[in-house]
């Protein structure tokens, strides 16, 4: 893989929160980092524009480029990557990151109870992870290795948000480890990561409206860049590919590579309270 402040990467979801910190993390390694999203225009209710998170990226020392892509729509997509293929000629780092957050996602009750419309995460979610990296995988190859990293969650292995949410983080991991298998005779890896509970811009505005109510819950949060900076340690990793179709806790590749948040601190592992990653067979079914 090519050095840090020589890779191409995408991001994708990286208007705001988990997707804006991976890109920022990133970006400050010198890397060109694509931040794909709908927004791109600031306005009441927008927490932030691909347009923001590229000049930020830039500011943080690597080369931010927006390019507003709706995931749903495959023709979108695969106009991003013919985009990077015309610039840049090889992709070395895809995050899968969009997602629908519905409004309704932590409301309380049964599925039936909730929207319907809460099932387009296994859209924008799981099927555009799917979709990215099916458009994506050409240009890794031409990488001659590269790094796929799908962002997911506890929630695949636990109840969390419904059966919407969690049988699309359950996906995620899944969908990981296969497309390593596919990719291992190109040198191509890719993980599955379990990100903890976020300090995004939403619940940073929340903590400043009630600080005392917040502070239990802001100490045990991890900032969005965390996962950015794992996402390249695992990219310097000499051994990454014996990781590639594996699950990880972020927390804990952040304790085994030494990387603190940006807080100081070293995010906790939560799988005592939400569970293992799942491990998967080796068996092969062509």
């Amino acid at each position: 893989m090519a050095l840090a402040n020589d890779r191409v990467v995408v991001v994708t979801g990286a208007s705001r929160g988990a997707g804006k910190g991976i890109a920022l993390a990133l970006g400050a390694t010198g890397a060109t980092v694509y931040v794909t999203g709908r927004s791109n225009k600031a306005g009441e209710g927008v927490l932030g524009t691909v347009g923001a998170t590229a000049e930020e990226v830039t500011a943080a020392g690597g080369k931010g480029i927006a390019v507003v892509c709706d995931h749903s729509d495959d023709a979108q997509v695969k106009a991003l990557f013919d985009q990077v293929k015309k610039e840049q000629g090889h992709l070395d780092i895809l995050v899968n990151n969009a997602t629908m957050i519905h409004p309704e996602l932590s409301k309380k009750g049964p599925f039936w109870e909730k929207s319907l419309d809460l099932v387009g995460i296994l859209d924008v979610g799981l099927r555009s992870h799917y979709t990215a990296t099916y458009y994506a995988a050409p240009l890794l190859v031409a990488s001659g290795g590269g790094l796929v990293v799908n962002t997911s969650s506890p929630g695949g292995r636990c109840y969390m948000h419904g059966p919407a949410y969690g049988s699309g983080k359950a996906g995620a991991d899944k969908m990981a480890r296969d497309f390593a298998h596919d990719f291992r005779p190109f040198n191509i890896a890719a993980v599955s990561i379990w990100m903890g509970i976020l300090l995004t811009e939403q619940i940073q505005a929340a903590a400043d409206a009630d600080p005392e109510g917040m502070k239990d819950f802001v100490a045990m949060a991890e900032t969005p860049q965390f996962t950015g900076m794992i996402i390249d340690a695992l990219a310097n990793d000499a051994k990454l590919m014996e990781r590639s179709g594996k699950t990880f806790y972020g927390s804990e590749l952040g304790t085994e590579y030494g990387i603190e948040d940006l807080n100081g601190q070293q995010p906790a592992s939560h799988r005592g309270w939400l569970g293992a990653p799942p491990e998967f067979s080796e068996a092969v079914v062509e």
